[in-house]
Parts: structure tokens; C-alpha cells; sequence
């Protein structure tokens, strides 16, 4: 995959009304089109890896060409990525769909949350590795396609890494529930250090409570003596709770603790690739890197849940995602792409949305991951549609959208640079 450089697609700020998914079934964005975004860096966390990769201090330190773990320009196998005497220590357990799932993220085919299950986005994303590799099609982990996939063996499910110092300084809140609440917030952030990790590494904070028993990382000595379901914080708390916890702003996790987190890796930042530092920083929050294919062509299936990205005719990324309902379908046809708006802003309009608000009020939500449209808006030349992240990736292919095309925030910033507005769209049913 080629390096490439994010260049504006509009040449001026305009305000546009745009409707989108993720509010209550239904919402609304009002935002500048242009290049923007938040630049507030203490809302990341942000370690740069090296003055090479720009990512975060967690990067897998993949080599480019191969997606294989390197150490000193040299491949190796194994727990090695994010080098360090801590990726001596093996996994407890070998998780072969976890490492599958892992390598077909790695290679542009998202199989949605990475949690060692064989679920619906991971048979869309090996649909998508046997389609590009002249496979017979068949959404299974068969003979030929781990033939075909032998070649990253090397690349283990996990690794361990050290969660960065500076995440001890940041601020989280619990999310309120009314619109009214978040709009007076200056930002959607994440509401949890458990939550951004988990975003981080392209899973749930259930699954790193499983990798990390006790809260340490499986394979340590001394996890044999902890209770395999009976999880507790780095204070000695019980934190089983998980994601349903009432408190979401305790986290399990801490700054400064060494864990194991799925090897998900394409993380390089290349040093100038990105302008915009409050977008750079995103990429380094998603574990996603610059090095991402310029495509001619993208097509979303209703009926299949998928966005599919195309150079010339060979398929070079596929996502799971949500779009359309009975209200707000799909639309249909071939469309532009006008811009990206990168951390945006967004409009509660009850009116627009066609939702039965006693007060009828508006309200200018601020940016954030947490925000109905996540991270970063593609603008369709459809008005009032577009592409976007969302706050919830476990939804993705399961809830419905309000018409828009909807991802997990780390597909939504891998997508948003592979197109500009030279890429056809086509929705089809």
C-alpha cells in the first residue's frame, strides 16, 4: 500500500445541513466541510512511537511492506510487535481466530470488534481477503484461504504493551443521556481510560479484561492463581462488571500498566503525511496509519452490509457496515464525494429528524469519538447523507442507520483516506 497524503478536498468552509445515524435512531449534522478539526491534545494522550512513526507508543512497529512484526529491520515471529523483554511472555492460549482476525484488519479487511469470534464482520472480511486473492468465495476459514493466509503465521493474535504515562492525565466523564447535557460538554470524549483503549486496539473492554486476567496479561506467572472470570482493577477493586458498570468513568485499567491487547497493527503515522495535528492524533488514538490505498470506487451493499473499495477492479478493502431503515433507506444510485470533516461538530435538529421532541429544541453537539457520527463525516453529494464512525462499534451490522453509511470509528478513519472527490459511489441494494 502506497503512502497517502491527505490534501484538502474543498476549497472553502461551507455550512451544510446533513443527515445522519446515530442519535436515538435518527439525528442531524451541521458542520464545515472542509479540513478541520480539534486540535486538543490533551484529550489523547499522545506519545509519539519515533520520530519515524508518528503513531502512538503503543504502535506495533510493523515493517510497511509486510505487516510482520520487526525488530532492528528484521522479521520475526511470535508476541514481538511493540518490542520490549515483555513480549517474551507467551499467551496462555493460542486464539486462532483472534490472530485471524487480527491479520485480515492488518490487510484492509475489517472484521469489525476484534474478539476471537467468528462472527458476521469477520466472515464479511475473509469474503473480502478471497475475493482479492482469486478465491472462491465462501466467507469460511477454509483449506485454501489458510493456505493463502500462511504467509502471516508469523504474526501472533497479542502482544503486550505498556499503556502510556501521560493517559494518567487525562479527564473522563460519564456521558449524560439528555441532548440538552452533552451539548453543554466542550467534548464527547470517552468516558472511560478503558473505553480508549479498547478503541485503540479494535476491541471491547471485555475482551482486554479477558487477556488480562487479575489485570495482568495472560501468560504471567503469576495469573495461574486468579480466577479466570473474576477480574480485578489495578487497586485491588472488583471491576467485573465490565462495560455495564454504573460508574464508567473508574477504570479497570490504569496508566502506566503493562497489558495484553490483540496485535491489531497498519498503525504507522508517516512523519508529514498529516497536516492537520487534531486528525493525526486521531489516527494515533484508532491505531490507524497513513499507509492506506487511493481508491477509484466504493460500493455499499444494503442487502450484504458491506462497503466494498475498489483500485480499478481489484477489491482492496471491505468494512461491515449499518445503513438505511425503513424510514430513512438506503438511497440508491451513484454518488460524489464533496469533502471530509475530521472531529466535527454536530446539529440536533428534532424537525429535521422527524423525531416527537416535546421542547423542539436545537443543539449544537461538540466533537468527540463519543459524538453521533464519531470521529470524522465523508459529505455525499446526496444532501442530508454521508459516511461517519459512531460511538457504539458493537452496533455495526446489527442496529439500523438513518440512511447514512455508518463504521466503527477506526474503519470510518482508515476509509476517510483512501477517497477524495475523485472517488465514485455507488449504494446499491
Amino acid at each position: 500500500m502506497r503512502t497517502l497524503t491527505i490534501r484538502p478536498l474543498l476549497a472553502a468552509v461551507s455550512i451544510l445541513a446533513l443527515t445522519a445515524c446515530g442519535l436515538e435512531g435518527t439525528d442531524s449534522q451541521e458542520q464545515e466541510t472542509a479540513q478541520t478539526s480539534s486540535d486538543t491534545p490533551d484529550d489523547y494522550g499522545y506519545q509519539t512511537y519515533s520520530d519515524d512513526n508518528l503513531a502512538d507508543s503503543m504502535a506495533s512497529n510493523d515493517d510497511a511492506a509486510n505487516n510482520t512484526p520487526t525488530r532492528s529491520g528484521e522479521s520475526v515471529s511470535g508476541d514481538a510487535s511493540n518490542m520490549g523483554a515483555d513480549n517474551a511472555i507467551p499467551d496462555r492460549e493460542e486464539r486462532p481466530t483472534m490472530q485471524l482476525q487480527v491479520v485480515l484488519d492488518r490487510q484492509g479487511f475489517g472484521p469489525g470488534v476484534v474478539d476471537g469470534k467468528m462472527g458476521m464482520s469477520t466472515r464479511h472480511a475473509l469474503s473480502g481477503f478471497q475475493e482479492a486473492n482469486d478465491l472462491e468465495v465462501t466467507g469460511e476459514h477454509d483449506e485454501a484461504t489458510k493456505e493463502a493466509l500462511a504467509q502471516y503465521d508469523g504474526i501472533a493474535a497479542t502482544r503486550i504493551v505498556t499503556i502510556p504515562d501521560d493517559w494518567g492525565d487525562l479527564e473522563f466523564t460519564d456521558m449524560p443521556e439528555s441532548t440538552a447535557d452533552k451539548a453543554e460538554m466542550e467534548r464527547l470524549g470517552y468516558t472511560s481510560l478503558d473505553e480508549k483503549l479498547a478503541e485503540r486496539f479494535h476491541t471491547t473492554v471485555a475482551v482486554l479484561k479477558e487477556l488480562n486476567p487479575g489485570g495482568k496479561p495472560a501468560g504471567m506467572e503469576s495469573d495461574a492463581g486468579d480466577g479466570a472470570g473474576e477480574a480485578t482493577s489495578p487497586d485491588g477493586e472488583d471491576a467485573s462488571s465490565g462495560e455495564g458498570s454504573a460508574d464508567t468513568s473508574k477504570s479497570f485499567f490504569a496508566a502506566g500498566q503493562q497489558i495484553r491487547v490483540p496485535n491489531v497493527g497498519a498503525d504507522r503515522i508517516e512523519p508529514g503525511a498529516i497536516q492537520d495535528r487534531g486528525w493525526q492524533m486521531t489516527l494515533a488514538s484508532l491505531g490507524v496509519g497513513t499507509e492506506q490505498p487511493q481508491v477509484d470506487r466504493i460500493v455499499v451493499s444494503k442487502e450484504g452490509q458491506t462497503l466494498k473499495a475498489y483500485q480499478g477492479e481489484k477489491l482492496v478493502a471491505i468494512f461491515t457496515v449499518s445503513s438505511g431503515s425503513s424510514e430513512f433507506p438506503l438511497p440508491l444510485g451513484e454518488w460524489d464525494i464533496v469533502g471530509e470533516a475530521y472531529n466535527p461538530p454536530y446539529s440536533y435538529d428534532p424537525e429535521v429528524l422527524g423525531n416527537d421532541d416535546p421542547d423542539g429544541k436545537t443543539y449544537t453537539l461538540p466533537p468527540g469519538p463519543n459524538g453521533p457520527v464519531g470521529i470524522v463525516w465523508i459529505d455525499l453529494s446526496k444532501e442530508h447523507y454521508g459516511i461517519h464512525g459512531t460511538p457504539e462499534p458493537e452496533t455495526i451490522g446489527r442496529a439500523q442507520s438513518s440512511g447514512c453509511v455508518r463504521l466503527t470509528n477506526w474503519d470510518a478513519a482508515r476509509l476517510a483516506q483512501m477517497v477524495d472527490t475523485e472517488t465514485q459511489v455507488i449504494f446499491e441494494a
